[in-house]
């Protein structure tokens, strides 16, 4: 079933009852169960109908409450300047004959990085025109 591959299951409602009021007199109010949640949910699941509230519509609203909770949104981010790698033209890459010579400048490399960030990392305010 398609809705097993989304983790869904269909669930009883809170308060069991039509779901679609028959036009026709005499004809029954049917109940038409198409709401699915996801499994295993504590806060997912259950829904509500709405009977009261079908007004000129043959069918009821069916509710669901969705817990929203505080969520910190970043609205500032650091970046690096464009155009600030000039400390990097200082290391010296050209005798590089032993291990111990690469590990020198791969912690050299290390240590201007960590200068640079520092030195240049500015904080920019996260807008709706920012880049991804």
């Amino acid at each position: 079933m398609v809705a097993n591959s989304f983790d869904l299951s269909l669930l009883a409602p809170i308060n069991p009852g039509p779901t679609r009021f028959s036009d026709t007199a005499g004809e029954s109010n049917l109940v038409i169960d198409l709401m699915f949640l996801r499994c295993g949910s504590a806060e997912l699941d259950h829904y509500f109908i709405l009977p009261n509230y079908h007004l000129f519509s043959d069918h009821v609203p069916l509710t669901i409450n969705i817990p929203i909770g505080n969520e910190i949104v970043q609205s500032t981010k650091l970046s690096v300047i464009p155009g600030s790698n000039q400390d990097l033209q200082v290391l010296d890459t050209s005798n590089i004959d032993s291990i111990e010579n690469l590990n020198l400048v791969v912690n050299c490399l290390d240590s201007i990085i960590k200068q640079m960030w520092f030195k240049n990392a500015k904080r920019t305010k996260i807008s709706k025109h920012s880049k991804q």
